[in-house]
């Protein structure tokens, strides 16, 4: 009997049984296409909620007294069943280094690591919050993957606003610092001015023109006072030009929208918007010829 004919054949069934088991975990981790599939992606929804929620009551103090012993083992326990996903993600996922680096792969592991950070440095578990951010899988559960290309169509009127933001907002700190050089010239030997120097001034600035106004610093003298009331009616202009800009690029993006003729490799819907990445009826990652299956919307 050829002994090792049968350990290979063993040894090859257990691989073909592990690619299996590897395979059905993909399709429930990172699909929602199957009951068991969804069913994972409702609970880890609810999940998420759930952590940020305590992470949250933790910081009221009755609360804290009172439950403060509690809270710390649920967010052990939650900590420890997101480690476990996090790792059985990169376990079955085809192209680990994509899915690490990628958006979703980087939000799920910050999840985890303040909570070991909190370890060495006490008070950081705080920062678990960021989980909140993987409530984002809600568009893929929630059939609403086909907003993605009006998700797209924003971002790219962003995008083109860049330059012309920056000169801006590049513009209003320049003005700010004039003004508030100005205040301080005028206010800071006026009996309790609060203009004590030239950055304090420049911050009082902003908070004026944006008109948010604390009311942490004000004018004592009618010259400062003329000056502030000018640039709280200036505020309300300046305020509407970012609305300007941005409204002015996504209305170009809108006429220049016209849909390409990709498939999706999923569920065969054809005809995308061109920057698209992902497939606005199921959001699986639209393949470029490199995978006919393509990635879902959470595997970029």
């Amino acid at each position: 009997m050829d002994y090792s004919a049968v350990v290979v054949k063993e040894e090859n069934i257990r691989e073909s049984h592990q690619e299996s088991t590897r395979e059905k975990l993909w399709r429930i981790i990172f699909l929602s296409d199957t009951p068991a599939g969804k069913a994972f992606d409702v609970w880890l929804l609810w999940l998420i909620a759930a952590s940020v929620l305590v992470v949250s009551l933790e910081t009221v103090d009755s609360l804290e007294l009172k439950y403060g012993r509690f809270f710390y083992l649920l967010e052990w326990i939650f900590t420890i069943l997101f480690t476990i996903e996090y790792s059985t993600r990169i376990w079955v996922v085809r192209r680990k280094r994509r899915y690490v680096f990628s958006f979703f792969g980087v939000i799920d592991l910050l999840s985890i690591l303040p909570s070991y950070l909190e370890l060495l440095l006490v008070g950081t578990h705080y920062f678990t919050v960021i989980r909140i951010l993987r409530l984002l899988r809600m568009f893929r559960i929630l059939k609403m993957a086909r907003h993605m290309s009006e998700a797209n169509v924003l971002m790219n009127a962003l995008a083109a606003s860049r330059a012309k933001i920056a000169v801006f907002l590049f513009g209003v700190l320049s003005l700010v610092t004039l003004e508030g050089t100005l205040m301080y010239f005028l206010e800071h030997d006026a009996p309790g001015s609060q203009f004590t120097s030239i950055p304090e001034s420049m911050y009082w600035g902003i908070v004026t023109v944006t008109t948010v106004g604390y009311g942490n610093i004000v004018p004592v003298t009618v010259l400062g006072k003329l000056v502030a009331s000018a640039m709280m009616m200036t505020g309300f202009a300046i305020i509407a030009v970012p609305t300007g800009i941005v409204s002015a690029e996504l209305h170009k993006e809108l006429a220049s929208v016209r849909m390409d003729t990709r498939e999706c490799g999923e569920c065969g819907l054809v005809g995308h918007d061109p920057s698209a990445r992902f497939c606005k009826s199921c959001g699986t990652e639209l393949s470029h010829g490199d995978d006919a299956r393509g990635a879902p919307m959470n595997q970029v």
